[in-house]
Parts: C-alpha cells; structure tokens; sequence
C-alpha cells in the first residue's frame, strides 16, 4: 500500500504560505485517488435569509491552515492512516436551483463511484439533498445525523421545493432515509407552528434540542444517538448554526441558545466507531463572522469528520 501524501510541512513551509487547500492537504489531480475528499460547494441560491454561504468553501479551507495531523482527543492521525485531498469545488448554476442540485448529485456520485467518501464544505443545506441521494445509491437508505438549529423538514418556500430548509422532507418523500435512524441535534427556536413539530415526527425523526444537550450531559446524548442509528450506514450534516452565534455568528440564520463549538466537538467523537459514510458541513457565512469564529469552528469539525472517518470501516454498499 502506498504511504499516504500527508498535509504541507509547516516546519518547512509556514503556515500562511502556499495555496489554501483544506488543511494544506494535496490536491484530488495531485494523487490520484483518495479514501477521503474534501469538497465545496460553493452555492447558497436556496438561502431564505442572510445569502453569503457560497464563500463558505474558501473561508474555511483558509481557517484550516492552522490544523495538525494529530488528533489527541480520537487518538487518531487522519492523514497517515487513510490518503485525504482535497477535490476542489463543485461549480454549480447560481441561477437554476433544480439544475445546481442535479449537478450536484452527479459529481458527488462521480467522486463516490471508486468508494471515496465525502466531506463536504458547503455552501447552504440545499445540497444536503443531492449528497444524500450520492450516498443512498451505493449504501441504500441510510442513517442521518442533522445537526441544525432549524428542522429543516419544511414543504415549500414561496411555491419553492428545494430551499435550504426543505432537503430532509424531499429525502423521506424520496425514500432515501432509514427512518428507523434519523434524528436532529441542536435544534432550537420559534417555529411557524406546532404542526412543524408533529409533521417532523411523522417523517420519523427524533429531536434532541440544544437545551436537552445542556440539560442531560454530551456523554447520555452520545448514548442516545448510537442507539438509534446502531451499526447502519451513516451520514451526518452539520449547519454550523447549530453553534449558539457566540460560537458561530457567520451564518444565514441564527438562533440563540445554541451548543458550544466544545458539546459539538465532543458529540461527533463520541460516534466514533461507527459506519460513517460521508458528512458535510453547510451554511459558513463569511460576511457575517468574527475574526474567523465561524470558519475556524467549521474546519475543526470537517477535521474531526474525517478523524471519524478514519476511525469507520463502513460496509460494502450497492455497487461498491
């Protein structure tokens, strides 16, 4: 087996030098294949609120300059057991919704189809649709993960299918989710209605809501969740406003109340183990951050996804 082209050495190179590649890692052209590719999707057009997130792609490749190939906390070095790079972007219609989650799904699977797994750094939740749709044709219905502040399960905006707040009700309408194992963390907020609430549940998701997390402890949470989605194929989508806007105010559209980047961090590693099939990380708004709060939180968390992934050894879905 080939050694793994690890990150830029920031002994030889510093760290501010050099093209921003998620974690000064090489390029998808630079090797050839990978277990793992990180790639954006630079595309917010189903925003309903604050629009910016198609930038969220290159602000936290450039926060992740900082990162390093060892993770204490997972006991992991995620660029020396498994061969990660970084695929780029893909470029997709600012103009047609229907048409950028079309393009999406197709290069998603094309990036799949050798058994790469995906991190993927959005962006708006839009593309969670067509990323799950990529994973559900090699794995069959799959397990889900949502953190999000928001539900996400709405039906339409403005007469308008496919809208960042609407991906996960088009995947249970679609057949692509276990609903035996899907679930929301984090979530929080004024909702348009108690309908909302019961709608979701009848989809079959569970919620864990941002006070649960608080008031029962990482650890009980992390228990909860692996119950659930037991050994299944799994996919996690993380809204970076999941995080309270003290700990993420550069996004579309935040909710007080929310985890810490620390619960959030601590929830994704105690799923180590499991059959991680792919993730993504949406919703970054540059425009609207701090000092680089946001963008730093999110490229900790597509580090620890990919921790997490070298950690899985998922099963040979369909087609693999």
């Amino acid at each position: 087996m080939t050694e793994p082209r690890g990150p830029v050495d920031s002994s030889r190179v510093p760290r501010f030098a050099g093209p921003a590649t998620f974690a000064r890692l090489p390029r998808l052209d630079e090797v050839g294949r990978a277990d793992v590719a990180i790639v954006g999707v630079p595309f917010d057009t189903g925003v309903s609120y604050r629009p910016g997130a198609r930038f969220g792609p290159s602000a936290v490749r450039e926060a992740s300059r900082l990162l390093r190939p060892y993770h204490p906390g997972l006991d992991v070095s995620p660029f020396a057991t498994q061969q990660v790079a970084d695929a780029g972007d893909i470029a997709c219609n600012p103009f047609d919704i229907g048409e950028a989650v079309e393009t999406i799904e197709e290069a998603a699977s094309g990036l799949t189809a050798d058994g790469t797994r995906l991190v993927t750094i959005g962006g708006d939740h839009t593309i969670a649709l067509p990323l799950l749709r990529a994973a559900a044709r090699r794995h069959g219905p799959i397990a889900l993960l949502h953190f999000d502040a928001h539900l996400d399960t709405w039906d339409t905006y403005f007469g308008a299918e496919y809208t960042h707040g609407t991906p996960f009700r088009r995947a249970i309408e679609e057949g692509i989710l276990d609903t035996e194992a899907i679930g929301h963390v984090g979530t929080r907020g004024p909702l348009y209605a108690k309908q909302d609430l019961d709608d979701d549940k009848r989809m079959g998701f569970g919620i864990v809501t941002s006070a649960d997390v608080m008031r029962r402890g990482v650890d009980e949470v992390v228990d909860a969740l692996r119950q659930r989605i037991g050994n299944r194929p799994l996919y996690l989508s993380i809204d970076i406003d999941v995080l309270d806007p003290a700990h993420a105010p550069g996004t579309g559209t935040p909710e007080a109340g929310g985890l810490t980047s620390r619960e959030l961090l601590e929830i994704l590693r105690g799923l180590a183990g499991g059959n991680l099939i792919g993730a993504d990380v949406v919703e970054v708004a540059p425009a609207y951050d701090h000092a680089e709060i946001t963008s730093v939180a999110a490229s900790h968390v597509a580090y620890d996804l990919i921790s997490l992934l070298a950690l899985s050894t998922p099963p040979a879905g369909p087609g693999r």
